[in-house]
């Protein structure tokens, strides 16, 4: 299991940190050729076995030269994990959301992702394999005003990886997304983070927060990321061979839906 994935290249964003972190370490631990894009490169970063490449994801043209750095560096790619994203929580409700608040968190959770892929495409379909991997959120099924922009965008992501999914699976492409509740990260736990931003909002501390969203899970905590990581590295592998435009759910059973 451990060297599935040698002779393969992938590229993972948003990997200076968080979930894309882990993706990274655990995918370059399973034998591939991983290169990363982010907007910085953490000492973190620095210390896994992979091809850091500093790019802005959000611009119109940051995707297409970190894939052209990745073809460089492992001469083709086989794995795409769209993994950034980005969400500020609105205690101020919908109508405190502006029209350039929208369009940075489209850009950041939803667009980036799609100019990422249409960036890999084309070297997919020359090669007649490969996976895209997207990481979304359950708060695509589960609408939340207090991201009410940041659940559009990934709920976005959802639909365009299944109908993208559709398109590209008679050519060898899977396109699977993953989709989890709140994950130990800065995302959430950091100073600028879910938690402390609402915290500051209602006046509880973040670690009340926290310990509350914990609690609306079965499981009673937060996802880790080598969890995430070990989702990804399940669909990006031979063994989920035939799953594709499926979106695994990894909350600890926050979700109550079927």
């Amino acid at each position: 299991m451990s060297l599935e994935l040698s002779g393969r290249t992938a590229v993972v964003t948003g990997a200076s940190k968080g979930i894309g972190l882990a993706v990274a370490g655990t995918l370059a631990g399973a034998g591939a050729t991983v290169v990363t894009g982010s907007r910085t490169v953490t000492p973190e970063l620095k210390e896994l076995a992979v091809h850091p490449v500093q790019a802005d994801l959000t611009t119109a043209d940051g995707p297409a030269a970190l894939v052209d750095a990745a073809l460089t560096t492992g001469g083709g790619i086989d794995i795409l994990v769209n993994n950034v994203g980005a969400v500020t929580p609105r205690p101020g409700g919908f109508e405190s959301v502006t029209d350039e608040q929208w369009l940075t968190t489209l850009t950041v959770n939803f667009l980036s992702a799609v100019r990422t892929t249409r960036a890999v495409l084309p070297h997919l379909l020359d090669r007649g394999s490969g996976t895209i991997i997207t990481i979304a959120s359950v708060n695509a099924v589960l609408p939340d005003p207090l991201v009410i922009d940041y659940g559009a965008a990934k709920a976005a992501l959802l639909n365009f990886s299944k109908a993208l999914s559709k398109e590209v699976g008679p050519h060898g492409i899977r396109v699977n997304t993953i989709s989890p509740g709140p994950v130990s990260t800065a995302l959430w736990l950091g100073d600028t983070g879910v938690a402390a931003t609402l915290g500051r909002a209602s006046g509880a501390s973040p670690q009340d927060i926290a310990a509350h969203a914990a609690a609306d899970s079965v499981t009673g905590r937060f996802t880790q990321p080598g969890e995430v990581a070990a989702l990804v590295l399940l669909l990006a592998g031979d063994h989920a061979g035939n799953v594709t435009g499926a979106d695994l759910t990894i909350d600890g059973g926050l979700v109550p839906t079927l």
